[in-house]
């Protein structure tokens, strides 16, 4: 995984998409310590037909309630969030 700078996102931001389209990983790193804190991941055709709660899942991994008990609301709202 290689990891940039959010200034070095900024200006090299078309090579970052590459990278990504790759299925490659950049981390982002932010302040002057440039301390992690986030992922620029691909996108993930397979999520397509996966149920809301399952896509949840992947991303919320051990925040998730991991047993499918998730309210009917939130599964909705997530599920019309990702559809867009």
């Amino acid at each position: 995984m290689e990891a940039m700078s959010i200034d070095e996102i900024k200006t090299q931001f078309s090579d970052v998409l590459k990278i990504v389209k790759k299925g490659k990983r950049v981390g982002v790193l932010y302040g002057r310590g440039k301390k992690p804190v986030a992922m620029i991941i691909p996108f993930a055709e397979e999520e397509d037909n996966m149920s809301s709660y399952e896509i949840g899942k992947n991303y919320f991994g051990k925040n998730g309630s991991g047993n499918g008990s998730l309210s009917q609301n939130y599964k909705k709202i997530l599920k019309r969030k990702l559809n867009k």
